[in-house]
């Protein structure tokens, strides 16, 4: 019996000496990385938003090219980016914070877009598992059906996606422990061994940070130039793999620096949008020489043929009154 008291002021011990280290520090998630576990409590709040988004974005795509009438297809094509960070469809999720309020999970509109950290990507984690393979039949839906914002919300969260069909569960507390003790008596080698379970309930996620207006316009430049010819390789990237570029930025770096690469943003900008203009404009200009030199060699190819007939055809016609012209004299 003294054994057992002794073994069960050793669990008491450790666990006392565990609340002095914090839990994090054994299984930090990686920064920018989604949180799985909490999709549940979002899930429901990210589908509202996402109809409301798919309803606006095609309002004005209507508007944009009236008066012609928006086609299933380009309706298709805007749900399917509306979850895809790397799509200008996308952007509003870069202005949804997540804001613990008692025992819920809320999206918070901000007035601004922020950096994409692991509140971002858990966004669009919750989003692409709400829209799932339904992108055609809600577009199916708000092609035929043209239905009101609230019809299209009830009809894509609760019978489509049946994302709002079931309440979110209350959310843990954040920084919270508990600690369970069993005793298991294994009797045949008359011995108790004492298990501790430890669990970390949630912990809150890092706090919404604005980008600056210049990084903003940036990422929406180069989002826009995604795909366009002559520009196949162009690729997005963060603000922390830019900083970790070689010979990009470091930690040492003077402010003096920094001033003058703020200075020098303009220009910069004002030179790859020239550049942008040019690829264009030298895009043009193939097309426009390349229909040239076809025309010349379909111009010079016809001119061969047309020499190449009209040689026999030259020489047959004088036999033909060659021939006439002997036959002919006699009779004179």
């Amino acid at each position: 019996m003294a054994r057992i008291d002794g073994m069960v002021v050793l669990v008491l011990a450790a666990l006392v000496v565990s609340t002095w280290v914090p839990m994090s520090h054994c299984s930090k998630k990686p920064v920018g990385a989604a949180r799985k576990e909490d999709i549940p409590y979002i899930k429901c709040q990210v589908c509202e938003k996402l109809a409301n988004q798919l309803y606006q974005q095609v309002q004005a795509k209507q508007a944009q090219i009236s008066p012609k009438k928006i086609s299933e297809y380009q309706i298709i094509d805007i749900a399917e980016n509306l979850c895809n960070l790397k799509k200008q469809e996308a952007d509003w999720i870069l202005k949804i914070d997540i804001v613990e309020q008692g025992d819920k999970l809320v999206l918070v509109e901000q007035d601004s877009e922020g950096q994409c950290n692991s509140k971002c990507k858990t966004i669009e984690r919750a989003c692409e598992e709400v829209m799932g393979y339904s992108d055609t039949d809600v577009a199916e839906y708000l092609y035929q059906k043209k239905p009101q914002i609230d019809s299209l919300t009830h009809f894509f969260c609760n019978d489509l996606s049946k994302a709002c069909s079931v309440k979110p569960p209350p959310v843990p507390k954040s920084n919270s422990r508990h600690f369970a003790v069993s005793l298991l008596s294994f009797h045949t080698v008359n011995m108790i061994e004492c298990m501790v379970i430890f669990q970390e309930n949630r912990t809150p996620g890092e706090p919404f940070v604005p980008k600056s207006a210049k990084e903003a316009e940036m990422e929406k430049m180069l989002k826009s130039m995604e795909g366009m010819p002559g520009a196949p390789g162009m690729k997005m990237y963060s603000r922390e793999d830019l900083m970790n570029m070689k010979n990009f930025g470091s930690e040492d770096a003077d402010e003096d620096d920094d001033d003058d690469e703020e200075a020098d943003f303009p220009s910069k900008l004002k030179k790859v949008m020239r550049e942008k203009e040019s690829m264009k404009s030298d895009w043009k200009q193939t097309i426009t020489r390349k229909i040239a030199d076809t025309g010349a060699v379909l111009k010079k190819h016809a001119i061969n043929v047309h020499h190449r007939i009209r040689g026999p055809w030259k020489r047959l016609k004088e036999s033909f009154w060659k021939k006439n012209s002997k036959s002919s004299k006699p009779e004179l």
